[in-house]
C-alpha cells in the first residue's frame, strides 16, 4: 500500500513516530519472522527506554487508573510494531494483524483487562484499517517484568 491510504500515512497522521526497537531484557529477541508472519515477543511501553507508568492497574489509591493504561497499551502495540518493521522493512508490507495478545497486570479485584487491552486494538484499527482488525486474547496476571502496567505481543501477515 502507498500513498494515503498506507498504514505509514495514517500513522503520520496520528501524529505518531515508530520508536527505535526496545532491547530486550533477556535471552530472547524482538521479533521473529516465519515465512510471511512476524510474531513479536511481549512489548512493554517504553518511552525513549523508559516506563513512564509502573504498578498494578485498578480502581483505588495507588493503582494505575484503565484508562492510563489502555492509552501504555497503545504504546506497547506501537513499540510492537517497530519489531515487526525491523523484521519486514516497511510498515506497509503489514497486509493484517493477525492476534494481539495483552498481558495487564491486575489489581485482584480489578477485571476490565479488555478495555485496556482495547488501547491497542483501537489504535491499530487506525493505523490499518479493516486489516487491522484481529483475533485476541486479553489476560490479567500477577506481575509483569519490570511492574509494567502492561504487556503486548503481535501477529502479524505480511503482503
Amino acid at each position: 500500500m502507498t500513498g494515503a491510504t498506507s498504514p505509514t500515512h495514517r500513522l503520520a497522521e496520528l501524529g505518531v513516530t515508530l520508536p527505535a526497537v526496545a532491547a530486550p531484557l533477556a535471552a530472547y529477541v524482538p521479533a521473529v519472522r516465519t515465512g510471511s508472519y512476524v510474531w513479536t515477543s511481549g512489548q512493554l511501553p517504553f518511552v525513549d527506554g523508559v516506563l513512564p507508568v509502573t504498578g498494578k492497574v485498578g480502581d483505588g489509591p495507588g493503582l494505575v487508573p484503565a484508562a492510563v493504561a489502555a492509552d501504555l497499551a497503545r504504546i506497547a502495540a506501537l513499540n510492537a510494531l517497530a519489531a515487526v518493521v525491523e523484521q519486514a522493512g516497511s510498515l506497509d508490507r503489514i497486509a493484517r494483524i493477525v492476534k494481539v495478545v495483552g498481558f495487564v497486570a491486575s489489581d485482584p479485584a480489578f477485571t476490565g483487562q479488555p478495555a485496556v487491552i482495547n488501547g491497542a486494538s483501537e489504535f491499530l484499527g487506525k493505523v490499518f484499517g479493516s486489516a487491522g482488525i484481529h483475533a485476541r486474547s486479553a489476560v490479567g496476571v500477577a506481575v509483569l517484568p519490570m511492574d509494567s502496567p502492561v504487556e503486548v505481543e503481535l501477529v502479524v501477515e505480511l503482503d
